[in-house]
């Protein structure tokens, strides 16, 4: 059976697909942010690969696939913002300096963070690229000279992350303008949280879908500002 899996070509793609699917629909059984499909499938996938003791690098061979579809998926998030151009151009400085701070705060608490607990370069490089998404982030990491597998799954977490307690913090913190929602969603946790902002609405999706690419687009720079100062 292991075998049979291990040289399937389908099988490590049609495996997260179904797993995503369970987490879809646990989702709309439960209706609880914690139910997240992608976390579900991550979880569910995990358990499968070691249940089956199959490594990582047999089910990325034929899962990889999917991967090619996520740089155009992404660039497909430019079509709520589209739609809503007239209202960024209303709110542009706000917009600007609203995604400038979260990358900023975003770099810096990495800094801070690594200082505190003694990181050495390498560690501090992978982790700062963790609010964006993941065809970016995986780029700045190699060229920083980061770890990219450790990166993507801090990547994919924060994402998870924000996209769970979205919701809550806006609450929490009594944020009700779409706009701030937008934007704060897609400049801490990049196309996951996006996802959770389309869901609030369109002009939270759309702003958060205008920050990922900004926000890319300045941790970028940043990332190598921030990345000599350890």
């Amino acid at each position: 059976m292991k075998e049979f899996l291990v040289d399937s070509l389908f099988f490590g793609a049609v495996l997260s697909l179904a797993a995503y699917e369970a987490g879809l629909l646990l989702k709309r059984r439960f209706k609880l942010a914690v139910f997240n499909p992608l976390l579900i499938a991550t979880v569910a996938v995990m358990a499968v690969l070691t249940l089956l003791k199959i490594e990582y690098r047999h089910y990325n061979e034929s899962a990889k696939y999917i991967s090619y579809l996520l740089t155009p998926a992404t660039v497909c998030l430019a079509v709520p913002l589209y739609q809503q151009m007239e209202l960024l151009k209303k709110n542009l400085k706000a917009v600007v300096g609203g995604i400038t701070a979260g990358v900023l705060s975003s770099l810096l608490s990495i800094f801070l963070l690594a200082r505190l607990f003694s990181l050495n370069h390498e560690q501090y490089v992978t982790l700062l690229p963790k609010s964006i998404t993941t065809a970016i982030g995986m780029g700045i990491s190699e060229e920083l000279g980061g770890i990219q597998t450790i990166t993507v799954a801090v990547i994919i977490i924060t994402g998870i992350f924000g996209n769970v307690t979205a919701e809550i913090i806006c609450k929490i913190f009594r944020i009700h303008n779409p706009v701030a929602k937008g934007l704060a969603i897609g400049t801490a946790s990049h196309a996951i949280g996006t996802a959770k902002a389309m869901e609030m609405g369109e002009i939270e999706g759309a702003m958060s879908s205008l920050a990922i690419a900004v926000a890319g687009l300045l941790t970028v720079m940043g990332a190598s500002i921030f990345a000599m100062l350890m």
